[in-house]
């Protein structure tokens, strides 16, 4: 079972840090590829560049909830949820077909 995980390519959990702006700030965000990909990924479905993507999500954030004191795992949850919403669908497909 550890093989499925331990297996994978090491690119894919090897940390890349981008420059873009938030908001009219610019920083930087550190994750893994995987995360990247699935925020390329998102934003694309979205028709957004993955900068803008992050942007509004961070403005979204602030107005529900405040500054969140870690946005770099807000961006990795979000990937998950967008993980098991993704999922979800496919078994209700699969099952309705």
């Amino acid at each position: 079972m550890c093989e499925v995980f331990a297996g994978q390519d090491p690119e894919r959990y090897a940390l890349t840090t981008r420059r873009l702006r938030i908001n009219g700030q610019s920083t930087s965000i550190r994750l893994e590829n995987a995360f990247w990909d699935l925020l390329d990924e998102i934003s694309a479905r979205d028709g957004l560049s993955t900068p803008a993507f992050i942007s509004q999500l961070h403005s979204e954030v602030l107005i529900l909830r405040g500054e969140p004191p870690n946005f770099t795992s807000l961006l990795r949850t979000a990937c998950l949820v967008f993980m098991a919403s993704g999922t979800r669908e496919q078994a209700a497909r699969m099952a309705a077909e």
